[in-house]
């Protein structure tokens, strides 16, 4: 044995130093890492060819290890480090020669590539990688993130500490919008940290809250970090929880879990929800906490004012808050007493399949009894009655065909249980009347007669709609019928939203805000999977930098504006009906409403056309193609390296060595505190990608296939990596920082300065370790996707 170690473990350290000497060698670390794999296996195969590294097995012929299967111990979990006395025999690192390895690694490799790159499931969820890129970067270098600088800083400098709590603010703007943590540091630490020196801030609370508020977009959705490690974390779930099932002795994970082992970038995006709100509130709460308990070192500071205010407090409290939360608690309470809902009357024309038990009960004694450990004796008695009921009454009812008297039936139950007024009309006309409200808010000395106008529309919306609008009601009916209160209302809007764009906080955060709200909305309330969502995000963010470049040459960006309402149009008539040609059932109104949609269509596309356009003769759009092709290409060229480079250590039995270790302590709880530290400590020398892509699929089947819930796992490995990237002396943020940071700010400052922030993150780590229903409460609340 080499230095008395055992081969296996020689292996590793030589993956790990040509890794190491690669990202360290200043080659483009893409290249670097699969250059790691080939140089490492070409060191072990030579060593193992002239009979230098030995590994010392476990004697699979031997008496004792016979007597460990006659007791009932699972092979799997035999090992050198859970049964050390078991006699050894030595083997070479590859049996079959090196040959045989590199042939097999080939194949794999191929295997590989096909499945996670060129055609794999998880292929389109990594195409939202490439739209989340291009729309950060757009959002960027179109300067909407200066000017949401600007306006934070106007908004919230005259309170103490008001400069650190706007970067804060923009910061999880940025986050949701880019995802990008080098892009967020460097663009605000160019735009942000010379105004707080000069308004006096202390060099160690700014760069501190600078570098703290730009790595949110590790966890902020859409996080690239959740992107890829959800994908990734999806299909080892899965995997460790058949074998997990099948250690048991369950036929599969669905039986032994009594749920599929499945989990979606969509839940993980809503699971990050919270967490990343939190940690962002922590980072303001002791900015703000600083700046009372030192004044001089975060002082108010008080901009010019870019227009005077007619809004006193009562108008504001008034139409800013009062009438707007009157209105949403007043749809809500409607919709709790059955006034406003879905009005969908179609009834399958088969019946639904009978329920069965919680619990699969017909299963194996061995499987039996490692459910009965695993969900308890009363959750397996409940289901053993649940389906002793069920095989009283007959077994499950399977779905049959519906006569037609009892499809009547279906649809008269459908027709009396639908709401009074629509959905759909409550949330259009409610978001229009807190549209009106802010308005009036925003300048109470103006004519209010269009508003009052707008007002009465949508009061005679809702009247219409319970009036005159039944769930048999058509969409083309219906349509004609909400035309009126829509011109009405928009009479008020129109105005409305001239008023709103003097505002400057609402004129530069509500574009922004109403993207990201369309983007994550889609994808955390169920309606779309994240890459629709993120191409909504990549046009939508052309569009809106193209509207601000034509603000700038002074010049109407009305052709944008119509094109956004074309996108509003073809939505609203996709919902409502049904534009499929060629069916029976096609009606004269369907026929008008595709024409219209296929207009917009073709308007909106159009319109982005004109917006790509324009941002390519203003010199933005070169650059943000560059950027995010450069971006993109490292992250599925790092893909493709992370692939050699696993394979390499499977191919010598350095990835199962590992894992045999993480297994042989008893408890889970111990093993994924190693895990978390260890992935701490590799943050400070790897960038996230690598860790993802190279550790995740080593320790991963371990940490996911136990008991925790893969959603908080993922999670908190999220929060540990962007932890990592704050961390002195490595940390990925402080050399962003470093690098766009003036003469006068030193790395001391730097250090001492995200020092507290480190705090903040072991304390959320430490929270979200104690309250996992911070992760789970809103993928419980919300639809799946």
């Amino acid at each position: 044995m080499l230095f008395g170690l055992d081969g296996v473990e020689v292996g590793l350290i030589i993956v790990f130093l040509c890794l190491f000497g690669g990202i360290m060698s200043g080659f483009p670390v893409a290249f670097a890492i699969a250059g790691a794999g080939t140089i490492s296996f070409a060191i072990i195969a030579a060593l193992d060819s002239a009979g230098i590294l030995i590994h010392q097995a476990i004697a699979t012929n031997s008496a004792e290890y016979a007597a460990l299967i006659a007791e009932g111990v699972a092979r799997d979990s035999i090992s050198v480090f859970r049964y050390p006395d078991l006699p050894r025999e030595a083997v070479s690192l590859f049996p079959q020669g090196w040959e045989t390895a590199l042939d097999r690694n080939i194949g794999f490799i191929v295997n590989r590539m096909n499945e996670r790159v060129i055609a794999g499931a998880s292929i389109e969820t990594l195409l939202a990688v490439l739209m989340f890129v291009m729309m950060g970067i757009t959002l960027e270098r179109s300067k909407i993130a200066n000017d949401l600088l600007t306006t934070m800083a106007r908004v919230f400098g005259p309170l103490p500490g008001g400069l650190a709590v706007s970067i804060v603010i923009v910061g999880a703007f940025l986050a949701a919008s880019t995802g990008i943590v080098g892009a967020t540091v460097v663009t605000m630490g160019l735009l942000a940290l010379p105004t707080m020196l000069r308004n006096n801030y202390s060099p160690e609370l700014a760069t501190g809250v600078i570098a703290a508020s730009g790595t949110l977009g590790q966890i902020i959705p859409p996080s690239i970090v959740i992107v890829l490690l959800g994908t990734l974390a999806g299909d080892i779930y899965s995997t460790a929880q058949e074998q997990r099932a099948a250690l048991a002795g369950c036929s599969d994970a669905l039986t032994y879990l009594g749920q599929p082992a499945v989990v979606s970038v969509g839940t993980l995006f809503q699971a990050a929800l919270l967490p990343g709100i939190f940690l962002a509130f922590l980072y303001g709460a002791y900015a703000f906490g600083y700046a009372l308990l030192n004044p001089s070192k975060a002082p108010a500071v008080q901009f010019e004012e870019g227009r005077p205010s007619t809004t006193t407090k009562q108008d504001a409290l008034l139409w800013l808050v009062g009438v707007p939360i009157l209105l949403i608690v007043g749809a809500i309470a409607l919709g709790f007493a059955g006034l406003i809902g879905p009005q969908d009357v179609a009834v399958s024309s088969f019946s639904e399949a009978g329920e069965t038990s919680s619990l699969r009960t017909n299963v194996s004694a061995s499987c039996q009894a490692a459910m009965i450990e695993l969900h308890g004796q009363e959750a397996w008695d409940i289901a053993v009655a649940e389906q002793a009921a069920i095989n009283d009454a007959g077994g499950v009812q399977l779905s049959r065909q519906l006569s037609a008297e009892e499809l009547i039936a279906a649809r008269t139950a459908a027709i009396g249980n639908a709401a009074p007024i629509g959905s759909g009309i409550a949330i259009l006309f409610i978001g229009m009347g807190i549209v009106l409200a802010a308005a009036r808010g925003i300048n109470p000395l103006a004519d209010a007669r269009p508003l009052l106008i707008g007002a009465g529309g949508v009061l005679l919306a809702f009247i219409l709609d319970a009036v005159l609008i039944g769930p048999m009601t058509s969409p083309g009916t219906t349509f004609v019928l909400m035309a009126v209160p829509m011109a009405i209302t928009l009479y008020g809007v129109w105005p409305a939203f001239e008023r709103l764009a003097q505002n400057e906080l609402i004129r530069v955060v509500f574009p922004p805000l109403v993207l990201i709200i369309a983007v994550l909305g889609s994808i955390l309330g169920g309606i779309t999977n994240p890459t629709p969502a993120a191409a909504l995000g990549a046009g939508g963010a052309i569009m809106l930098a193209a509207y601000r470049k034509l603000q700038e040459e002074g010049r109407s960006g009305v052709s944008i504006l119509l094109a956004s309402l074309a996108i509003v149009v073809m939505l609203l008539f996709g919902v409502n009906f049904d534009l499929r040609t060629g069916l029976a059932t096609t009606t004269a109104a369907d026929w008008i409403a595709l024409i219209i949609a296929q207009l917009a269509y073709h308007g909106a596309f159009l319109g982005l056309l004109y917006a790509s356009w324009v941002l390519l003769r203003t010199g933005v759009l070169g650059p943000v193609v560059r950027e995010t092709a450069k971006v993109t290409s490292m992250v599925f060229t790092i893909l493709i390296g992370s692939q050699l480079l696993n394979l390499v250590l499977i191919s010598f039995g350095g990835e199962y060595y590992i894992q045999d270790f993480l297994k042989s302590f008893d408890s889970e709880l111990k093993v994924f505190l190693i895990v978390m530290l260890v992935l701490f400590v590799l943050g400070f020398v790897l960038d996230f990608l690598e860790i993802i892509y190279i550790v995740i699929p080593i320790v991963g089947p371990v940490i996911y296939g136990g008991t925790f819930d893969p959603k908080w796992v993922t999670i908190m490995i999220a929060v540990n990596l962007q932890t990592s990237f704050l961390t002195p002396p490595f940390g990925f943020a402080l050399f962003y920082l470093r690098g766009v940071a003036p003469k006068q700010v030193t790395t001391g400052h730097i250090y001492r300065g995200v020092i507290p922030f480190v705090l903040i993150q072991v304390l959320g780590l430490a929270i979200l370790w104690i309250f996992p229903s911070i992760v789970t409460i809103v993928p419980n609340l919300l639809p799946s996707n």
